[in-house]
């Protein structure tokens, strides 16, 4: 029924926004070598460098709770049972992606954004709206979603310090993920947006992420 899986939905949301979601894989590592200059842990990490580290892992935690609530309410909002597995399939592995930034951030001594239920109420309600749309168009702004944050995380990964291994592990591996879930968006038939469209997304993912990094 579709109130049960209302309720589902908004109890998995409530476990993303409180940042209790368990991942399903371990969180990516990449070990020095014996003969690298560059060591993996925390302590070669400059007090200036750890706030920028934790304000760009607060930031990408908060795309991990817009991921979720994106993914929850395309689910809730197509017919399609096949489509309703893609999305709940992109969503679980969205969730370790919230786990992994989630425990880099507590490693880091800081947290997530204070504003995690205001970020997760207004990607469920674009979700929603673009699943409402047709499975084609909300297939398009997954496709679209996942190509912005490829790209949001290639900058990510030239930002972060070349020693703080932790974090570039994790932010490569979601990078991957992501390129996987937005060519299963197109090849399920994802329309290309308008330019438009496309702009304004990423008008309000520069709003996002700007504040996000410091709240």
């Amino acid at each position: 029924m579709f109130s049960d899986s209302l309720i589902s939905e908004l109890d998995r949301g409530l476990r993303a926004i409180a940042g209790v979601t368990q991942a399903s894989r371990p969180t990516p590592t990449v070990l020095s070598s014996p003969d690298s200059d560059v060591a993996a842990g925390d302590d070669v990490l400059t007090p200036q460098e750890r706030r920028h580290v934790a304000g760009l892992m607060r930031v990408n935690h908060v795309g991990e709770v817009c991921a979720q609530a994106l993914y929850q309410a395309q689910k809730l909002a197509t017919k399609r049972s096949e489509l309703r597995a893609a999305f709940e399939h992109a969503g679980k592995e969205e969730e370790d992606h919230l786990a992994w930034t989630a425990h880099r951030l507590s490693e880091l001594g800081s947290r997530p954004s204070l504003l995690n239920p205001l970020w997760y109420a207004g990607a469920f309600a674009i979700g929603f709206v673009a699943g409402k749309c047709g499975d084609n168009v909300s297939l398009g702004f997954m496709a679209e979603t996942e190509r912005q944050v490829e790209h949001h995380l290639d900058s990510h990964l030239d930002d972060l310090p070349p020693h703080d291994l932790r974090s570039r592990a994790i932010v490569d591996q979601m990078r991957l993920d992501e390129i996987e879930h937005g060519q299963a968006a197109r090849d399920a038939g994802g329309i290309e947006l308008p330019v438009p469209v496309q702009r304004v997304m990423r008008a309000a993912a520069k709003v996002m992420t700007t504040t996000a990094y410091y709240i």
